[in-house]
């Protein structure tokens, strides 16, 4: 797996469209993050740390991992159905976020920009994973 499979699993794993990438990193079009996804080329470097930025992962393991399979690595738990509640509940907290309720931090209004949402929302559904599996494990004792 390369860069272009990289880009393309984070991508989809993320809900992120073609376009949706080629907008926040400023292309008129999806075409040349389709041609990055197909290793006809690649990202420039300061694209690439862009990109890193906006799926939330480390530049050089984006760059040269192998991120599906230590995904497929890690050991889960996790039923569809626990998959499925943890989704609705991380749209939920987006959305009331999205509808006017106020985030704050250090009692400062905090002001999400698209880029800093997704970032709470892989946020969020992870530490929501995390603590789903440690509550099996607690009632499993």
């Amino acid at each position: 797996m390369g860069l272009g499979d990289n880009i393309r699993y984070l991508r989809t794993k993320l809900g992120f469209s073609q376009d949706y990438i080629a907008e926040k990193l400023g292309y008129k079009s999806y075409t040349t993050i389709q041609k990055w996804e197909s290793g006809v080329s690649e990202p420039p470097i300061k694209k690439l740390k862009e990109l890193s930025v906006l799926l939330n992962v480390d530049m050089n393991e984006l760059a040269s991992g192998n991120l599906q399979l230590n995904e497929e690595k890690l050991p889960t738990d996790l039923t569809s159905k626990d998959k499925r509640d943890i989704k609705k509940n991380v749209d939920n907290i987006m959305e009331s976020l999205e509808n006017g309720d106020v985030l704050y931090y250090d009692g400062i209004e905090v002001h999400l920009t698209d880029e800093t949402k997704a970032l709470l929302r892989n946020a969020l559904t992870i530490a929501m994973q995390a603590v789903k599996i440690e509550n099996k494990k607690i009632r499993c004792q």
